[in-house]
């Protein structure tokens, strides 16, 4: 089966129609597929990044909304650092053993309203590894149908260089008020560079939002062995706010920031406290944007958990106008129309109602303007002392080499 084909066009309807809102890199492109995840070691909250040669496993699961069997295959695409597919390469020099898996791991839901299926996978596996640093992306294909149905993105990294970074509040643009200003090192170790622009590609995301990430800044000092960037301007980050949260434990009674739930008689509605300005910073730990499958049992929750409709309400005076308020975080995986939020005149609010497998989850408000430009919306507020987290990419291509490595990765933050 040629899977390109499939595969191009996917990534046609992507650019064509996905704003660049979502804060994962992951996409769904079946309304029967739910819960994309991606988690590097377990580690939920942080981005899937594995270590060349190490023992770091990544896995992969999703569900299908049905209890029927769909033969679904994974087919590795190597990317460069701009995440278009790399040219250069034979899939062998990026391959250890055989691309095209069978995802063959999968459970029926067990006692939920809304039967699915659960699939998983993991890399690496006793049919293949990846062998160079870089970037991925994992198209999941149903066999049966000729179809893509989502794809993941992740990166493999290398400790090449070493890579600093630090945050202050005291900005160039303003002094704890509501911004957040990055300064950040690459030592170069035993990289031979001689064209800082040509064989360097860097790039620094806050709680890994795309819209909002910085690629490519102009260092402010560059030695032989060591590059700089201080009181640089393209590392000034609106600091936002802590992000929303609310947890979905048991269908039967409210749990963290639910006001209530009720049954419809086909599903549970679940209906989190309504969102409203926030004029002053209040610390409340959260994962900005990330979310984790679970229950009251916490046992089989990948199969035990159920779907539930979650009713978001933010209130706001005055809709936006030609701008759409889109519901975010990094379980924002679907087709974007979903998340647009709509205005109800009788009470001043947006409401959104999504579909959404039990657990925790951590949310924010942004604003979607005509041209597809995003900012936060302003009632969230925007605070310095915000606990934000932020990741800084850095990748090379030496004089000789085909394809862009991914030659050091750091995190910071809460």
């Amino acid at each position: 089966m040629n899977y390109r084909n499939i595969i191009v066009v996917a990534v046609l309807t992507v650019l064509t129609v996905w704003p660049s809102v979502t804060t994962g890199r992951n996409r769904i492109y079946n309304d029967n597929v739910k819960t994309l995840q991606a988690v590097v070691n377990g580690q939920w909250q942080k981005p899937a990044v594995m270590r060349l040669g190490s023992g770091d496993e990544l896995e992969v699961s999703f569900d299908e909304l049905s209890h029927n069997y769909h033969r679904y295959v994974c087919h590795i695409e190597r990317c460069e650092a701009d995440w278009s597919a790399s040219e250069g390469l034979f899939e062998s020099d990026w391959l250890e053993g055989f691309n095209d898996l069978p995802i063959e791991d999968y459970e029926n839901s067990l006692n939920t309203t809304v039967l699915y299926t659960h699939y998983r996978m993991a890399l690496p596996n006793d049919r293949c590894r990846l062998k160079m640093s870089g970037n991925y992306r994992l198209h999941i294909i149903d066999e049966e149908a000729d179809d893509e149905v989502a794809c993941v993105e992740i990166r493999v990294a290398e400790s090449k260089a070493a890579v600093g970074l630090s945050m202050t509040t005291n900005t160039d643009i303003d002094f704890n008020q509501s911004h957040q200003q990055l300064q950040m090192t690459v030592r170069l170790g035993s990289l031979r560079v001689t064209d800082v622009e040509g064989q360097l590609w860097t790039v620094v995301t806050q709680n890994g939002r795309e819209d909002t990430q910085r690629i490519n800044m102009t260092p402010t000092a560059i030695q032989q062995d060591r590059l700089q960037w201080e009181h640089c301007r393209d590392l000034i980050f609106e600091a936002g706010n802590v992000y929303h949260k609310y947890e979905v434990l048991d269908v039967s009674h409210p749990t963290m920031g639910i006001d209530r739930i009720r049954w419809d008689g086909t599903y549970y509605q679940v209906f989190p406290f309504a969102n409203g300005p926030r004029r002053s910073y209040t610390y409340d730990e959260s994962a900005n944007g990330g979310f984790l499958i679970r229950n009251s049992e916490n046992t089989e929750v990948e199969r035990t958990c159920d779907y539930v409709f979650v009713n978001f309400k933010m209130m706001c005076p005055e809709p936006y106008g030609n701008a759409d308020i889109v519901v975010d975080g990094a379980w924002a995986t679907e087709e974007p129309e979903r998340y647009v939020m709509w205005y109800d005149g009788s009470d001043g609010s947006y409401n959104a109602r999504i579909l959404q497998k039990q657990g925790y989850y951590s949310y924010q408000y942004v604003v979607r303007e005509a041209d597809g430009t995003t900012r936060l919306m302003p009632e969230e507020g925007s605070f310095f002392e915000t606990q934000n987290r932020y990741q800084a990419y850095v990748y090379y291509k030496g004089v000789s080499d085909r394809s862009w490595r991914l030659v050091g990765f750091h995190e910071i933050g809460k």
